[in-house]
């Protein structure tokens, strides 16, 4: 093999042009391809920047021929050589019209032939490419998505540095305190039986900043939760954390704006009108069954509950007289779509998210074909139909029972009947806030109230008083940040009254000693002046997700775990040797896999 002694690189592949032309430059890179046609060949050489074509030809040195004769896809080269115009121009890649003619060529490092080709990595299933993720990382597609990550990271330090933020790294072992999820834990060796957890968020710390008198503080901080896995979560993730002293929900909020206008400008070349829109938790639920509404098309819920206990259906008589609802969405032009075969599937979706069924209209026909006809009397599918605002050729989709499930159920719904119909838009950024969250939730299982949020968030000043007689009717200082049906971020302002903050973990079942063994240094702090603060946590991975347009938080994460919080490459976790086990103190039960 042989090295790069004697050769700086001038130009990275990608970024060469016609505007380049004659110039002398020198490359490395990886092969992408070789195409030998005899008296030609052809490399196209690939960095992170992109690809260029390499050219050999009659009058290129022999051994410099030869030796490009023997290259192959995945070898390191390094390359000088002159820029020229191309005589077929390949109008795909950004370099496609020119490429380089190639006068010293040198074979760095030479590959075994890969397990997938890279340049299709992305048809290869995640099995292999996760276990072979350095290769897969070359993918021109995944390249690209971690650049932009990074950008999205300088786009946030250059933006609230401008603005007077301080970045200040909390620590990463710390006291385990409740915040929702799992803690990952770590066993201490030197206070044998005790552990840290790795942080949820470095929620604590950037309150305690706050008192400390760092008024604004913004930290990319690494996040873990011991939680179950999906597409858009990942164990360990990393958000644009924030915290501000004498603000109110408002100034935090402007500041996120501000961010979202810049880096969406300076991504993917989007002018976001500000201020951006906002809606209350209970609009979002009533109208759009989620607190994370996908905003970009319409399909609004509908409450029918006032025409159904007009009707003799059982069913939503069973569920008006318990308390309940009845919601209905319209598919605009999708009963052509909605045969009766696809139509019992919806059934089956909605009851596997709990609903008893799936009542319908579907209006193909010259007459409305409803499920539940028979229990009508005359007029009543007219007067339904036209409250509705559907015509022939529409397919109304009703779900009822309890309020809750219900809104939740069809706003499921919507969105699966959306993206089957087609109709959700491509390249449009319906940013939203949600504002005045509920600050409990009823648990039916254990009929209890349970926060929604951490306990250090304030409840709204007119709730205080329903705090202990009426906990439905408290709304939260907190605010979330959603993008096109993706959570982004959760903010809100805190509590720094003493008595106040007390209050709140006696209703969220905490003793005193409890509340002094896992807050005490907290509840001290507070003792000793606080100013009014609030903050929220942008998820940077997500909003990378989106500006990537990809699928999963694995397309914008150097190294994912899967599913089972596994990650193939490396093979973590993996079991430790009985001598650190002993030294820390801990047995295996049940032995070691």
């Amino acid at each position: 093999m042989e090295n790069i002694k004697g050769l700086k690189r001038t130009d990275y592949c990608g970024n060469l042009r016609i505007s380049d032309e004659s110039k002398e430059v020198t490359l490395f890179g990886w092969v992408q391809r070789q195409r030998d046609l005899g008296n030609l060949i052809f490399i196209d050489l690939r960095d992170k920047t992109g690809i260029v074509q390499l050219s050999f030809n009659d009058l290129t040195d022999r051994d410099t021929f030869k030796k490009a004769q023997s290259v192959r896809s995945e070898y390191v080269l390094a390359v000088t050589g002159t820029v020229k115009e191309r005589e077929s121009k390949n109008n795909d890649i950004p370099t496609g019209e020119i490429e380089i003619t190639v006068n010293e060529l040198r074979i760095i490092s030479k590959s075994e032939t890969p397990p997938f080709e890279i340049a299709k990595a992305d048809e290869v299933g995640d099995e292999t490419t996760l276990k072979y993720r350095y290769l897969s990382l070359r993918n021109e597609k995944l390249t690209k998505n971690i650049i932009t990550r990074h950008k999205i990271a300088k786009i946030a330090r250059e933006y609230f540095y401008a603005n007077d933020f301080i970045e200040i790294e909390t620590p990463m072992m710390i006291k385990s305190t409740p915040e929702g999820a799992r803690d990952y834990v770590v066993p201490s060796r030197i206070h044998n039986g005790k552990f840290y957890a790795l942080p949820q968020s470095p929620q604590i710390y950037k309150q305690l900043l706050m008192i400390s008198g760092f008024d604004r503080y913004i930290q990319l901080a690494r996040c873990f939760r011991d939680e179950d896995l999906r597409a858009d979560r990942q164990p360990e993730f990393t958000q644009i954390d924030l915290e501000m002293s004498f603000v109110d929900t408002s100034d935090i909020m402007d500041i996120a704006e501000g961010f979202i206008k810049k880096l969406m400008k300076e991504t993917v070349d989007i002018d976001i009108a500000s201020p951006l829109p906002r809606m209350t938790f209970a609009d979002a639920m009533n109208k759009y069954g989620s607190d994370k509404p996908d905003t970009r098309f319409d399909m609004l819920i509908n409450d029918i509950s006032e025409w159904a206990k007009t009707t003799d259906f059982p069913v939503f008589k069973n569920a008006l007289s318990a308390g309940g609802s009845v919601k209905a969405i319209v598919a605009k032009n999708s009963a052509d779509k909605y045969t009766r075969k696809k139509i019992d599937k919806l059934t089956d979706f909605v009851k596997g998210i709990g609903a008893n069924g799936l009542a319908y209209i579907r209006w193909a026909d010259e007459t409305a074909n409803c499920s539940f006809a028979k229990f009508l009397k005359n007029g009543e599918l007219d007067t339904l139909i036209s409250d509705l605002g559907a015509e022939k050729g529409d397919c109304i989709f009703i779900v009822s029972g309890g309020t809750s499930l219900s809104l939740s159920v069809v706003g499921a719904l919507r969105l699966k009947v959306a993206k089957e119909l087609d109709i959700i838009p491509e390249n449009k950024w319906n940013y939203l806030w949600i504002t005045e969250m509920p600050f409990f939730e009823y648990d039916e299982e254990s009929g209890e109230w349970l926060a929604m949020h951490h306990p250090f968030t304030m409840p709204l000043e007119e709730c205080i008083p329903y705090l202990e007689t009426d906990k439905s009717k408290v709304r939260a200082e907190a605010f979330d940040l959603v993008l096109n049906g993706i959570e982004l971020s959760s903010g809100s302002m805190r509590i720094t009254d003493c008595e106040l903050q007390n209050k709140m973990f006696e209703l969220l079942g905490m003793s005193q000693e409890e509340i002094s063994a896992k807050f005490g240094f907290l509840v001290n702090a507070y003792k000793y002046a606080a100013p009014p603060h609030g903050g929220m946590g942008i998820g940077l991975d997500r909003l990378a997700m989106l500006i990537c347009s990809a699928d999963s938080l694995r397309d914008v994460t150097a190294f994912p775990k899967v599913q089972n919080a596994s990650e193939l490459m490396s093979g973590a976790p993996s079991v430790i040797d009985d001598i650190q086990l002993d030294e820390l103190g801990i047995e295996i039960s049940g032995g070691k896999e």
